[in-house]
């Protein structure tokens, strides 16, 4: 699982990025925590403004601080989706 903080080291981006850290551990899941800083970048995904998260490539959140349990939905729903993404699939006929 990929997870990015788009922000450019603001209190809610450090704050975002610490609570994500906090539902990977609770949760026991490991994954790449990154937060990207380049206003650029951050342009590319985030309409209303930092601080965003994108989840394996899909932005859920922008412009605002989620709560630790939307994180955890979000971050649980990644994970059950790249599972059932990896699994084998079963083609019988």
């Amino acid at each position: 699982m990929n997870i990015r903080v788009l922000g450019e080291g603001c209190h809610n981006c450090l704050r975002l990025e610490l609570l994500v850290g906090q539902v990977l551990t609770e949760l026991g899941i490991e994954a790449s925590l990154s937060r990207i800083d380049d206003s650029h970048q951050i342009d590319r995904h985030v309409l209303a403004g930092p601080p965003g998260l994108v989840i394996d490539g899909e932005l859920v959140v922008e412009g605002r601080v989620p709560s630790k349990e939307e994180i955890t939905r979000w971050v649980l729903a990644a994970r059950d989706w790249g599972q059932r993404a990896a699994a084998p699939k079963n083609y019988s006929g």
